[in-house]
């Protein structure tokens, strides 16, 4: 296992109930515009990358009434769903993370937008922050 390295925050999550309108908000308030939008059927989501300079701010809505997203939204409304972080080795981070006692909700890297591999860690074990993990593929 390699050591870890410092993460850096690859983007910022937030949960929205109209994606076009919040694309608009951000796109006519921000100056900012989408540089992904794509549909993760299997995850139940659809999902939008906004460039803010040096991260990103990642849209969420939900496809599905009843998967995570939608009960997050009827129990809080939109906002601060999650903050991410690129990581060099998903797979090490949370091998190394388990054995420190930290809750995963991911167990193993799963697939995330633009060919990434993600893993989502426990609110619990972030100070009430639902955090995810991010490894970009190898070019």
């Amino acid at each position: 296992m390699n050591p870890p390295l410092t993460w850096s925050i690859d983007h910022i999550g937030l949960a929205v109930t109209n994606l076009d309108e919040a694309i608009a908000t951000y796109a006519g308030l921000a100056h900012t515009s989408v540089t992904l939008r794509e549909r993760l059927e299997k995850h139940g989501v659809e999902i939008a990358f906004i460039s803010t300079g040096g991260s990103k701010i990642e849209l969420l809505s939900t496809l599905d009434p009843k998967n995570s997203l939608s009960r997050f939204l009827q129990n809080r409304g939109p906002g601060l769903h999650h903050i991410a972080y690129t990581v060099s080795n998903i797979k090490d981070e949370l091998s190394r993370l388990s054995k420190l006692g930290v809750t995963l909700i991911d167990a193993t890297p799963r697939p995330g937008a633009a060919g990434t591999s993600i893993a989502f860690l426990h609110p619990s074990s972030f100070c009430g922050v639902l955090t995810e993990l991010v490894e970009y593929p190898t070019p």
